[in-house]
């Protein structure tokens, strides 16, 4: 097998400045929000010129988008540890997408940029769906789950937590509903309504913190 050529000083560089303002854009747009960040003030935090910030990214939306997409990644990672520790394949899964709804609706970062819904969704699909996709193969595999395309349920899955939260950050769904919307989405695996509500009920229990480079 061909070794693989060792990253050059240019794209050392350019991988650097990229996670640099990824960091700095989390900081900044933490602090004020989304629509008052701007691409300055987050070059500046970053230490790199002005221009720079559009080598990589084309606009702040874009940058936005990319810092939530590190936001999704480290859940994922912070729920599969939690879920590790699971007997059950089906609460695996059950769990995973309630942590998710309820980031969507408590995160102010995730909720500012809710009403981008199909950006969202879609990058929910592919940042967290390598976790979620695997988790219904094997709970499908164990006989918890019926799914016969995987991919299909979590893209339908990632639509409507997204549409959810939109509602419920909104005021139009009560937050108390939240167990109600995992149920109806955990009967896409094949469940009926007792056992999907009897799993969207379990204890939640805390996550771990992220440690960066996981």
């Amino acid at each position: 097998m061909t070794e693989p050529k060792p990253e050059g000083r240019v794209a050392r560089r350019q991988r650097r400045n990229r996670a640099a303002l990824i960091r700095a854009a989390r900081d900044v747009m933490a602090d004020k929000g989304v629509d008052a960040a701007t691409m300055l003030e987050i070059a500046e935090r970053a230490d790199v010129g002005a221009g720079t910030v559009y080598n990589y990214f084309g606009s702040k939306d874009e940058l936005a988008v990319a810092v939530l997409e590190t936001l999704m990644h480290e859940l994922a990672v912070r729920i599969e540890k939690v879920t590790d520790t699971f007997e059950d394949p089906a609460h695996v899964y059950a769990f995973g997408i309630r942590k998710v709804l309820d980031t969507a609706t408590t995160d102010p970062r995730w909720e500012q940029m809710l009403h981008r819904s199909e950006v969202i969704a879609d990058a929910i699909f592919r940042t967290m769906g390598p976790f979620a996709i695997r988790d219904l193969r094997m709970a499908s595999t164990a006989n918890r789950f019926r799914v016969s395309n995987p991919e299909l349920v979590w893209r339908m899955t990632t639509h409507t937590i997204i549409g959810a939260s939109l509602a419920i950050t909104e005021g139009e769904v009560p937050r108390a509903a939240k167990n109600q919307i995992i149920a109806r989405l955990l009967c896409m695996t094949g469940l009926d309504l007792d056992a999907a509500s009897e799993l969207a009920a379990r204890p939640l229990p805390d996550l771990p913190p992220y440690i960066e480079g996981e």
